[in-house]
């Protein structure tokens, strides 16, 4: 093998350029020329692929975001599309992909995959959604985050005996609510995959006022049936009922944004090692990621065909905790 690409695509996630950098660097390493794919699937399809050298990933390990960039590309997701993107890849005389990405990334690499182009993914999302790894990229920094909002509003919440509904992001996983409320010690945590009757979190705020509680903390995931926005809406019609005074703060992409803290940068270095590694083992079609603790990989056609299951018994322990 004498060259190979990079890009990340979906959202971004702390500690891609980590992966960037470890993908460029070892690369060189095994005396390849190492190319990068900018603004993604969507760069790929326009031809928008650079050389990068070590000098170019200097500096970008404690940078958030992507050097790179990202975008959506419904184009890609067509038959001519993966087509062109392997005509492209094929122009520039590159030999392998490496995708750093969530569980649509993924996907689009695994297509490509299937066509016969030889594939290494990252498993990279800030919503630990992907199937296999315990862990993603960019997840424990984006957790760190939200729990940094968390204690900052408990502070405020009890010098004025509040109540927030705190809703983080994960799309349909409750993964980053469940973590953020149970180290953030929240009274409530409200999943996409529990269902939630907003009645039974208005009378545990009732029972936490009468019990002299000073403040009280519901996080929310973004996906689940009763976002924050629906249940302010719910609790407003029984505001009296609650004794706490309530407000609503959504974190958002702030989640996504800052410096990766130290885990997901070593995460990011050791599976962009990883990723060269598996090429020159002639491992392809494969999803590199930490499982077990341990940096391994498991093969792309698994990952897409299953869907992560969040572990319930860690709900009943955020319960058994808040009393």
């Amino acid at each position: 093998m004498k060259q190979i690409a990079v890009l990340t695509s979906g959202g971004d996630a702390p500690g891609m350029n980590a992966a960037i950098r470890a993908v460029v660097r070892t690369g060189i390493d095994k005396g390849w020329q190492v190319c990068g794919v900018n603004n993604g699937y969507h760069g790929l399809l326009n031809d928008n692929i650079i050389p990068l050298g070590a000098r170019d990933v200097g500096g970008v390990i404690q940078r958030g975001g992507t050097i790179l960039g990202s975008s959506r590309s419904p184009e890609f997701e067509t038959e001519e599309g993966q087509l062109k993107a392997i005509r492209n890849l094929k122009r520039h005389d590159i030999e392998a992909l490496i995708v750093i990405g969530g569980n649509g990334s993924q996907q689009g690499a695994f297509s490509l995959s299937k066509r016969g182009f030889p594939i290494v993914g990252i498993a990279s999302t800030i919503d630990n959604d992907l199937y296999g790894p315990d862990i993603t990229l960019g997840v424990d920094t984006a957790l760190n985050i939200a729990l940094e909002a968390i204690d900052r509003l408990k502070v405020t919440a009890s010098s004025h005996q509040r109540a927030f509904l705190v809703e983080v992001m994960g799309r349909n996983c409750g993964y980053l609510a469940m973590m953020s409320g149970i180290a953030g010690g929240a009274e409530y945590v409200v999943l996409p995959e529990v269902d939630t009757d907003p009645e039974e979190i208005a009378q545990r705020l009732r029972a936490d006022y009468q019990k002299g509680k000073q403040h009280a903390i519901i996080v929310v995931a973004e996906g689940a049936k009763y976002n924050a926005e629906k249940l302010s809406a719910y609790f407003k019609k029984h505001q009296e009922r609650l004794g706490f005074d309530l407000r609503m703060t959504i974190i958002g992409h702030v989640q996504r944004g800052g410096a990766p803290g130290a885990f997901d940068r070593l995460l990011g270095t050791r599976m962009g090692a990883a990723a060269t590694d598996a090429l020159t083992q002639k491992k392809e079609g494969v999803l590199v990621g930490l499982y077990k603790g341990e940096i391994s990989t498991l093969p792309l056609e698994n990952v897409v065909s299953h869907k992560k299951k969040l572990d319930l018994k860690l709900l009943k322990l955020a319960k058994a905790l808040n009393k």
